[in-house]
């Protein structure tokens, strides 16, 4: 859940826990002379949005965190694996011009690129297409393992990071996305991307849905 605005059941329960916790849901309910089943969505509400926390035979106390502490741990718990795409990948012997239309066709900003193993050996972005493109180079004739960024220079991270790590990493980096890569006995394998776009479809997620 997100870090909702509570309404006045809730309050009273909030300060009931604070005030005697810990405290059974059964003793809140007879504060408020309602049943603890009427009770019970409320509870569920401010337990899974990090209000107040419970323990078996114990009952219900408050964690001490404000609204926006709430909010700061949700997002930290967020991972690159909950909002990532489908990697879209080129092998390095393609022609500039066909990377070009590759990115315009699958509409994305970045491709990565592997060797005849399917293992990582370089990213193409936008602007490295478009340097290639000034002048009257034949793009046709130019592979795109010429242009690209190569290993070690490659910014990557892997599905179990933090979501709020990657988006530091793209602003530092002044990239538009990072591959999402699992080391293998062969190499690095990429299976999947986290771009921009990611990290704009996972605020619109966090203020419709709630946090995850």
């Amino acid at each position: 859940m997100s870090t909702i605005e509570l309404n006045k059941r809730q309050e009273l329960i909030v300060q009931i826990v604070k005030d005697n916790g810990p405290i059974t849901g059964e003793a809140i309910a007879d504060q408020l002379n309602l049943t603890r089943a009427t009770l019970r969505p409320d509870l569920a509400i401010l337990t899974m949005a990090g209000y107040l926390d419970a323990r078996p035979r114990v009952g219900y106390y408050f964690t001490g965190k404000t609204s926006s502490q709430v909010l700061t741990d949700k997002i930290k718990k967020l991972q690159v694996k909950d909002f990532q795409s489908i990697p879209v990948v080129v092998a390095e012997n393609v022609s500039v011009y066909d990377a070009i239309v590759t990115m315009f066709l699958e509409d994305v900003g970045t491709l990565f690129v592997v060797d005849e193993g399917s293992i990582l050996v370089g990213v193409l972005s936008r602007k490295d297409l478009l340097r290639a493109s000034i002048g009257k180079q034949e793009l046709s004739s130019i592979p795109v393992n010429i242009i690209m960024t190569r290993m070690p220079n490659i910014t990557m991270c892997e599905k179990e990071d933090s979501l709020i790590d990657v988006a530091q990493k793209l602003i530092e980096k002044q990239i538009d996305a990072l591959p999402i890569v699992k080391p293998t006995e062969k190499g690095i394998e990429v299976i999947g991307r986290i771009t921009k776009t990611n990290m704009t479809k996972a605020l619109v997620s966090l203020a419709i849905d709630g946090l995850v």
